[in-house]
């Protein structure tokens, strides 16, 4: 009685044991198949072996084929290994910029460390708007009564619409973004100064500077407040968070050679005459 008692308490034990959760797949039978199947799958090992490694023979190949084919990756994600010394010293050049342009930007919002100066800086970069002389020019040539003073004035009308066309076409070309995220303002629109390089109120002050200094009798204080004026309209937008600092030099370097093209195409008194007559609607073919 003792032994049989023994034994099933061993059997209640080993139930147990094998009712836990990590044993539940054992008591599970076989699918398909009773102990026979079992005990002739147990005798034949090799057999199993041979059909488990069938299976495994395509993922294979197409793993041969795709270490024999490597993965294309886009372009942008893609590294020169041996750049080139022209590339090195570009991209050296363009981060600095970057740095410099944004730690001048210290205009650039109310909360920035000289916002309170924001409205100051604001209005001596509407001096240099290409709108604001536009319409200034033309409220002058509207009260000139001399041919040479006219001469002057329609040249330097026609010279700021050169400057605005062909800054506003460089820059919808290249697409450069400010230093800052800014949206344009109203006037930046209508004059189509929506990008950043190149900086059109520096374009636009180097041009006009050149041209009073050349056209106009001026004193020599006159002159140096004439040349710091188109300096301080460029590093304006600079301070506001608008342009890179290469973008100010190279908008002055675009004046320059607006200044000089027009110098070139300079047009002549009697052809002014007539382009004011046909502005006026008082031109006639006859005359």
């Amino acid at each position: 009685m003792a032994k049989a008692h023994s034994t099933r308490s061993r059997r209640r034990d080993r139930n147990s044991v094998l009712s836990r959760p990590e044993f539940l797949s054992l008591n599970q039978p076989l699918r398909g198949g009773g102990p026979s199947e079992s005990r002739g799958s147990a005798r034949r090992p090799g057999q199993i072996k041979h059909q488990t490694s069938q299976p495994c023979e395509e993922p294979t190949d197409s793993a041969s084929k795709e270490r024999k084919e490597p993965s294309k990756m886009p372009e942008e994600d893609c590294m020169q290994l041996n750049p080139s010394f022209k590339g090195i010293a570009m991209n050296a050049l363009l981060a600095i910029d970057i740095s410099l342009s944004k730690r001048m930007g210290v205009c650039a919002y109310t909360s920035s460390s000289w916002g309170g100066c924001r409205s100051m800086v604001a209005l001596l970069a509407l001096t240099g708007h290409g709108i604001t002389w536009i319409i200034g020019t033309i409220v002058c040539l509207t009260r000139s009564n001399t041919l040479a003073g006219q001469e002057v004035l329609v040249n330097l009308l026609l010279a700021l619409i050169l400057d605005v066309m062909t800054v506003a076409g460089v820059q919808r070309l290249v697409k450069r973004r400010g230093p800052w995220e800014m949206t344009p303002g109203f006037l930046d629109y209508v004059a189509m100064d929506t990008y950043s390089f190149p900086a059109a109120h520096a374009s636009r002050a180097a041009m006009v500077s050149k041209f009073l200094l050349s056209h106009l009798v001026l004193a020599v204080p006159l002159r140096i407040l004439l040349v710091l004026w188109a300096f301080l309209v460029g590093m304006s937008r600079v301070l506001l968070g608008r342009h890179h600092l290469t973008d100010m030099v190279c908008g002055f370097a675009l004046g320059m050679l607006h200044f000089s093209l027009m110098e070139t195409v300079w047009l002549s008194s009697s052809t002014c005459q007539t382009l004011i007559s046909i502005g006026t609607l008082s031109w006639s073919p006859f005359n």
